[in-house]
C-alpha cells in the first residue's frame, strides 16, 4: 500500500448531499446537508436538538498546517499520516470526558467513522480563547522584547522561558476580523481584553454580557481537566485554545457549548513531563514540526513576519519536505493521541471510500 494511499490530503469532494457550497477549512471541510436530510437524521438518529436545526457532516484530513501555510513532502506525500484519525481521537476523547464531568456540551451528535463528525449548527463566538500555563513561544518573544501587558493582564518582570506563569492566564484573540468595535484593530489574530469583550459583547457574539463569565468559567474547567489527565500519563498541559458558540436542544433553550477539536497537539502544546523536570523540551504537538521549519529554512523570517505571506506561501508550495520530517510529526500524533485515549490509532487503507461507504448505508446522505 502506498503511503500517499492512506494520507486523506482532499476532502472537500466527497458525493455528500448538499445543496450549499462545501466550506473547506485548513484542516476540516464542512457539508451542510439539506433541511430534509437534517431532520430525517434528527428523527432517525433521536439527537437531542430542535427539529429544525441545520446539521453538517465535517470531515477531518490529514493536512498538515503551520504558519498559515499547508505543506507537503516527497513522494507525493499531502499530508501527515494518522493525522486526522488521531486529531478526532483525541477531541472525542475529551469531549467524552467533559461530559461525564458535568461540563458543557460540544457541537458534535455523532462520530460515523474516525474522521467525520456529524454536527449542529452553532452560532459561533468570535473569540480564540487561549488558555496559557506557561511562558513560551509568541508570548515568550514579546515579553523578551519588554512587553508586560497582554490581554489586559499585567505580567511581573523577571519571568523565565519556558517556565510556570504566576497563574492560568486567559489571553483571547479575535476570531476572524470584527470591523468596528472600538478599541479592536480590525484584523485576525489579534489580542483582546476582557475589558474589550464586555464593551461590545454582541459584536463578540454573545447573547448576554452575563455569558463571558460563563465562557471563562467553561475555558478554565476545560483546561484543568485536561491538565490533570496529563498529568496522569506525565504530560504537561502548556497552553491550548478553545472555541465556542451557541446552539439550542430539542426544547428550545440556547446554551452555551464547545466547538471545534479540544486538546490536540493542533490546538495545543504538550510537553513530555520527565523530560521537562530533566531540563529538556520534548513536544508532543505541532510545535515540533513549527521548530523544523523554522530551523529547516535558511531564513527563518519569512516563517514568522507576517508582512512576507507572499513569499512564505511560495515556501510552503515550491518545496517538498523531507519525508522523514512528516513521519516524525506522524509518530508525535499517532503516539500522543494513543497515550491519552489508550486506544491504538489505525491507519486506514482508503479512508475516502470508507467515508462514503458508512454515510451511504448507514445515513443515507450520498447520492
Amino acid at each position: 500500500m502506498n503511503l500517499a494511499d492512506q494520507v486523506l490530503a482532499v476532502n472537500n469532494d466527497l458525493p455528500i448531499r448538499t445543496d450549499k457550497p462545501v466550506h473547506s477549512g485548513k484542516v476540516r471541510s464542512v457539508y451542510w446537508l439539506t433541511q430534509e436530510d437534517s431532520q430525517r437524521l434528527i428523527q432517525e438518529k433521536g439527537y437531542d436538538v430542535a427539529s429544525n436545526a441545520p446539521l453538517a457532516i465535517m470531515v477531518i484530513s490529514d493536512r498538515i498546517s503551520a504558519f498559515d501555510c499547508i505543506w507537503h513532502a516527497e513522494g507525493n506525500l499531502n499530508g501527515v499520516p494518522g493525522k486526522g484519525a488521531a486529531l478526532n481521537a483525541i477531541s472525542n476523547h475529551w469531549f467524552k470526558l467533559f461530559k461525564e464531568n458535568g461540563l458543557a456540551d460540544s457541537h458534535i451528535l455523532d462520530i460515523p467513522h474516525p474522521f467525520v463528525w456529524i454536527v449542529q449548527k452553532a452560532k459561533p463566538i468570535k473569540i480564540e480563547a487561549i488558555c496559557r500555563q506557561y511562558l513560551t513561544g509568541s508570548m515568550w518573544r514579546a515579553y523578551e522584547n519588554g512587553e508586560r501587558e497582554f490581554c489586559g493582564i499585567q505580567l511581573p518582570d523577571n519571568l523565565g522561558k519556558d517556565k510556570p506563569l504566576p497563574s492560568l492566564l486567559m489571553t483571547p484573540s479575535t476570531k476572524g476580523i470584527l470591523k468596528g468595535v472600538p478599541g479592536v484593530p480590525e484584523a485576525d489574530d489579534v489580542n483582546i481584553s476582557r475589558k474589550n469583550i464586555e464593551n461590545s459583547f454582541d459584536a463578540f457574539n454573545f447573547s448576554a454580557i452575563k455569558d463571558i463569565d460563563l465562557y471563562e468559567k467553561y475555558l478554565k474547567q476545560g483546561f484543568d481537566l485536561i491538565s490533570q489527565s496529563l498529568e496522569n500519563i506525565d504530560q504537561i498541559f502548556v497552553d491550548t485554545k478553545f472555541e465556542f458558540g451557541y446552539v439550542s436542544d430539542a426544547q428550545g433553550n440556547e446554551k452555551l457549548i464547545y466547538m471545534d477539536e479540544v486538546g490536540t497537539p493542533d490546538s495545543s502544546r504538550i510537553w513530555d513531563k520527565t523530560e521537562y523536570l530533566n531540563g529538556n523540551i520534548v513536544e508532543n504537538s505541532k510545535e515540533g514540526f513549527r521548530q523544523f521549519l523554522l530551523n529547516y529554512f535558511p531564513e527563518p523570517d519569512i516563517l514568522l513576519n507576517k508582512n512576507r505571506m507572499e513569499e512564505r506561501e511560495a515556501l510552503a508550495r515550491d518545496n517538498a519536505l523531507p519525508i522523514e520530517s512528516l513521519m516524525a510529526l506522524s509518530n508525535t500524533y499517532v503516539g500522543i493521541a494513543e497515550k491519552i485515549t489508550g486506544q491504538t490509532i489505525s491507519l486506514s487503507q482508503n479512508p475516502k471510500q470508507e467515508i462514503i461507504d458508512i454515510l451511504a448505508k448507514e445515513y443515507g446522505l450520498i447520492d
